[in-house]
């Protein structure tokens, strides 16, 4: 897979030539690094952390960050409208569920070709109490991401979030979606249980979903 590809970052490139000294070097890296902390990266096969802040999580070799139940943090309050024009919280709506939250874009080739591994995990899983839900980022009109939709026969909803906000409420020392495609596991108490930050196939998904299935 190829290395991840950033979302246009703004910078000045004029004033950082003409800055100079401790000082000027300063203030570019503080700049960066705000900049950094606030941009999703696009078509990113994964990171090791977001949200910063100590996450608690285990790393796994296969791409999936999981946590203990004593350490997982609650998943902020997420909502919005989605791509047919509905209101939707994700905490009200999915109260008690085990929820799996996708953040994908209809411009993303990893996430084209993951899109039919959710389709089948999220109908195959829904009759044992497992709710899939999509975050549509980075797409600025409808049109694309509903044709997405459409040519993929997704059939649960997606919040429309162009300019990726939702992903700032995710406060330090939580597992952060911070790449697309990436991908949540909440549990039944509405914490994050799992996350992904590479496209999924049907093997890797059902591995982030079982353990929390099994969970009591």
């Amino acid at each position: 897979m190829s290395a991840a590809c950033r979302a246009p970052q703004p910078a000045n490139r004029s004033r950082s030539r003409r800055a100079s000294g401790r000082r000027g070097r300063a203030a570019l890296l503080a700049a960066g690094a705000a900049v950094a902390a606030l941009t999703l990266s696009a078509c990113g096969s994964g990171g090791t952390s977001g949200g910063g802040g100590n996450t608690n999580f285990i790393a796994g070799s296969d791409g999936i960050a999981t946590a203990k139940k004593a350490d997982r943090k609650p998943l902020p309050e997420l909502d919005g409208e989605t791509l047919d024009g509905k209101q939707l919280n994700l905490s009200k709506a999915y109260k008690g569920k085990i929820l799996v939250i996708n953040v994908w874009g209809s411009w993303c080739a990893p996430c084209r070709a993951e899109a039919p591994n959710f389709v089948k995990v999220a109908a195959e899983t829904k009759p044992k109490g497992v709710e899939f839900v999509g975050i549509n980022t980075r797409d600025p009109e409808l049109g694309p991401a509903i044709a997405f939709e459409k040519e993929h026969k997704v059939t649960y909803p997606s919040l429309h979030d162009p300019a990726g906000k939702l992903m700032l409420r995710f406060p330090q020392g939580t597992m952060n979606p911070n790449f697309i495609p990436s991908t949540l596991v909440v549990d039944r108490e509405g914490r994050i249980a799992a996350r992904s930050q590479q496209p999924l196939n049907e093997e890797k998904l059902r591995k982030m979903i079982d353990p929390v299935l099994a969970e009591k």
